[in-house]
């Protein structure tokens, strides 16, 4: 009889996959100058948890060939400044339908697969490039 085998646990910098934010259907006007977003990008003690900026402007976000907007991250740092494109957005600001929807679905999703009160998991979606653009990884094309 062969000895059992159990795979190793994933790690918690594992990329998880994400179904839900490369469907998403947002359209440029949806944010606005001014508006506090969130980018999600894991679970901390049982809550969703991502990088909170504000959009400052309008802006061409390569890596996509669409829309994107201008956000400034108000923590500072390395990348003060980074273009994403719409549907990586969640509002703060304000309580809008559709991203509340979104919101709850990412919950519903993530939630119940991260479970440990204690753990800190970020999902990997996200990479920022030298261009200083925030581009999910369903996004990324080589030689961009």
């Amino acid at each position: 009889m062969p000895p059992s085998w159990t795979p190793p646990p994933t790690p918690a910098f594992a990329p998880t996959h994400d179904p839900l934010t490369p469907a998403r259907d947002i359209t440029h006007p949806h944010f606005q100058p001014g508006d506090q977003v969130v980018v999600i990008k894991g679970v901390a003690a049982g809550e969703l948890w991502g990088d909170a900026m504000r959009v400052v402007a309008p802006s061409w976000h390569t890596p996509t060939d669409e829309d994107g907007w201008r956000l400034r991250d108000a923590t500072g740092g390395a990348q003060t400044y980074v273009t994403a494109h719409p549907r990586y957005l969640v509002h703060l600001s304000r309580r809008c339908p559709d991203c509340l929807i979104h919101l709850r679905a990412m919950e519903d999703h993530l939630l119940p697969k991260h479970t440990d009160a204690n753990a800190l998991v970020d999902c990997g979606w996200y990479t920022t490039t030298a261009l200083n653009q925030l581009v999910h990884i369903a996004d990324a094309r080589s030689g961009r």
